[in-house]
């Protein structure tokens, strides 16, 4: 399957445990892999016969405008349903990385959907 690939987009969103967490909003990095077939869209050259990354990408820096999440969990898995829901690709993965921890570069969790919000077996992502 083809794949489209934001890697590291950066997003300021509200997410944390704690109340005083979740105060202001702090850097994550959003990395998404959406598969679809994208034969029609080499040969037409047609943005319509695609999945517009510039799209996804603006919608994901408003995303948690008016959100706010406890764990990067939760994160990942609104984002999946929302860029399955509004982009329409076969399936998509998420990672969310959080800088929280001084002595990492990151954390992070990263879940894989298919176009109905099931999880994707081991290997098929």
């Amino acid at each position: 399957m083809d794949r489209i690939t934001i890697r590291d987009l950066e997003v300021w969103y509200r997410v944390g445990v704690g109340d005083e967490e979740r105060a202001n909003p702090q850097r994550l990095h959003l990395s998404l892999e959406m598969t679809r077939d994208l034969r029609a869209a080499g040969v037409s050259d047609d943005l319509a016969d695609t999945i517009d990354y510039f799209a996804v990408a603006q919608r994901l820096m408003h995303f948690g405008e008016d959100k706010d999440w406890k764990l990067i969990e939760k994160v990942a898995a609104d984002v999946a349903s929302m860029v399955l829901d509004e982009f329409g690709p076969v399936s998509v993965a998420v990672e969310v990385k959080k800088f929280i921890l001084p002595e990492t570069n990151f954390v992070s969790v990263r879940l894989t959907r298919d176009a109905q919000g099931r999880p994707l077996k081991p290997g098929l992502s």
